[in-house]
């Protein structure tokens, strides 16, 4: 069964619905803002697209909601926090602005494109006390909820490896994915951080001791400049003598439309992630045990592409305060630096 992660605050009911501003509003805006939406968990106070037909269809979830063209008037209004889905570049400027502003923020992955601009939006929300969360969504699913859980009360011994692999068969859609200037990196930031993330997450965020990438454009090596890598590989290794092996791709023949996959080693015992039939969204966890038997630990059906959304605001219901979790994405953002060849 899913378990929310939260603090002990979170299982005191809401006593308030907080009012909310969405900028951004493509398909990921749009099932946030419904999800929240349908959850009557909040109120739809503003919505902001350059996009006309965006704002159309999020007015199905938000038919009272104030419409908006730029990101600042959102910053002006009486809001408790702002839900921020727009390209990758934007996203630290505009969390940032947001929280000085005294407003809480969700933002989607990544929060910012590097290790440092990711220490600075996490410091603004610390210095304005407010709440800042990121859509890491896949922490949500029940597999991982399960596999964690197993991970840090010891049932797998001491894991020792990560295998993780996320290859997109399509890759996305909007022309800015590709502009290095926008999105900030290619495949590696926009799936290898999931990845990045769900391990250093299970283990309690051990600090990397040595990292190597190599990045690839249409095959070829890729080491910046222009568009963005299409495919990337990377080993990292942790203080603590854990090895992590990681690939990742957009429009690679895996003869599938996706493949997800995150596999835990431990001397007990191994746990495995992984998608079904090529989809986006249905996932088995195993428990992989030492005799060559498997054990299902959580299979579809799992709604779980908007409990990041809905967990934030449940927090928000409650405080509004900074809460220092945050700060781990630190590590994650510090190890994509690494496989991006940005720190030694």
């Amino acid at each position: 069964m899913f378990e929310v992660i939260s603090s002990d605050a979170l299982r005191v009911p809401p006593v308030r619905r907080p009012r909310l501003g969405f900028a951004g509003l493509g398909w990921i805006g749009r099932s946030r803002l419904g999800a929240i939406a349908a959850s009557g968990l909040a109120e739809i106070a503003a919505v902001v697209d350059s996009a006309p037909g965006a704002v159309a269809q999020a007015m199905d979830h938000a038919s009272g909601a104030v419409i908006g063209m730029e990101f600042s008037s959102l910053l002006a209004m009486d809001l408790d926090g702002i839900v921020i889905a727009t390209p990758s570049a934007l996203h630290a400027v505009q969390a940032t602005a947001a929280l000085r502003a005294g407003k809480a923020v969700f933002c989607q992955k990544p929060l910012a494109r590097t290790a440092a601009e990711t220490t600075a939006v996490i410091l603004a929300a610390q210095a304005a006390d407010r709440l800042l969360g990121v859509d890491l969504s896949y922490r949500f699913t029940a597999g991982m909820q399960q596999i964690r859980r197993m991970i840090r009360e010891g049932e797998l011994g001491e894991i020792y490896a990560v295998e993780m692999v996320f290859h997109n068969a399509y890759g996305p859609d909007k022309a800015w994915f590709y502009d290095a200037r926008l999105a900030g990196g290619g495949c590696l930031l926009d799936l290898g951080i999931h990845l990045v993330d769900l391990a250093l997450w299970c283990l309690d965020y051990p600090q990397i001791e040595t990292a190597g990438g190599r990045l690839l454009a249409h095959g070829r090596p890729w080491h910046g400049g222009e568009g963005v890598e299409d495919y990337a590989a990377g080993q990292l290794s942790t203080t603590n003598g854990v090895s992590l092996q990681l690939a990742c791709s957009w429009k690679a023949p895996a003869g599938t439309d996706a493949r997800i996959e995150l596999t835990f080693f431990g001397t007990q015992g191994g746990a495995s992630f992984r998608n079904v039939n090529g989809s986006f969204y249905d996932f088995v966890a195993e428990h992989l045990r030492p005799d060559r038997s498997r054990r299902v630990l959580a299979s579809p059906p799992d709604d779980w592409t908007g409990r990041a959304a809905l967990n934030w605001v449940r927090r928000l219901a409650v405080s509004s305060a900074f809460d220092l979790e945050i700060a781990h994405l630190r590590t994650t953002a510090a190890a994509l630096d690494r496989l991006y060849g940005r720190q030694p």
